[in-house]
């Protein structure tokens, strides 16, 4: 795997964690707000989980218009 690979596996992992079975088959370029039927709250306790599994932070700035793994993992990828 290349580490966007590994990125996005990871992200899907703390998606499941928080989101259930349903964020297991979340695709690479899945918008999360449609497929997950989630909020913008919820998506704030994710980024939270994200910034804290990756020791990273993220400007909220950085994650206008992010809605897919893809996206996320550029973001991360930026900040490690």
């Amino acid at each position: 795997m290349t580490s966007g690979e590994d990125l996005i596996h990871r992200l899907t992992e703390l998606a499941t964690a928080r989101f259930g079975p349903a964020a297991a088959s979340l695709a690479a370029g899945d918008d999360l707000f449609d497929k997950l039927g989630i909020d913008s709250m919820q998506a704030l306790d994710l980024l939270t989980d994200l910034e804290e599994a990756f020791g990273v932070e993220i400007p909220d700035y950085e994650l206008q218009g992010v809605t897919t793994l893809a996206g996320l993992a550029e973001v991360i990828g930026r900040r490690r």
